[in-house]
């Protein structure tokens, strides 16, 4: 969007939803969600897009930096990832392309493939990091408390729809 407009549409939609229809609160904390993920993804894909990365591949990428030996199977990356095993086939297949990461054999288990980040995969996800961490990320305007708030409620919502037990 080019220019601001002049009114909130999510509080204008959520006064017509309450005349029209009913409670309008869960509404419009839903619409709102849904547009600051909009905000949010574009401002991430804008940071991400001159490291040749997408959100996903950067999130592989930090978690074989996360991961001890700098490695993991794929199909532990899908479970920390929240992703298909055909979703994390495709984004390895990519950073392997771009010489991110590399499959290597388990040194134990032979029915099983690691995912290695390589130097220029380290030395991406640092760049990255650096261009993500520097527009928070695309969450701006709110507090350091307000951040933790926000990310205590979202996870209540996670918790409660079964993405974890803990």
């Amino acid at each position: 969007m080019n220019r601001p407009l002049p009114f909130d549409p999510i509080a204008r939609a959520a006064e017509l939803w309450e005349d029209r229809i009913g409670p309008a609160g869960t509404m419009a904390a839903v619409t709102g969600v849904m547009r600051v993920q909009q905000i949010i993804q574009s401002a991430v894909d804008g940071a991400l897009k001159p490291h040749g990365l997408t959100f996903a591949r950067y999130e592989a990428l930090v978690l074989l930096t996360f991961a001890r030996t700098a490695s993991l199977p794929m199909r532990v990356m899908g479970e920390r990832l929240q992703l298909h095993p055909t979703s994390v086939t495709n984004i390895v297949d990519r950073l392997e392309r771009d010489g991110l990461v590399k499959r290597v054999p388990h040194p134990t288990d032979r029915r099983t493939t690691l995912v290695e980040i390589t130097d220029d995969g380290r030395r991406r996800r640092e760049a990255a990091t650096e261009a993500v961490t520097s527009i928070d990320f695309g969450l701006s305007g709110l507090t350091e408390r307000q951040v933790e708030q926000l990310t205590e409620l979202l996870t209540k919502v996670r918790k409660s729809s079964g993405d974890f037990t803990e």
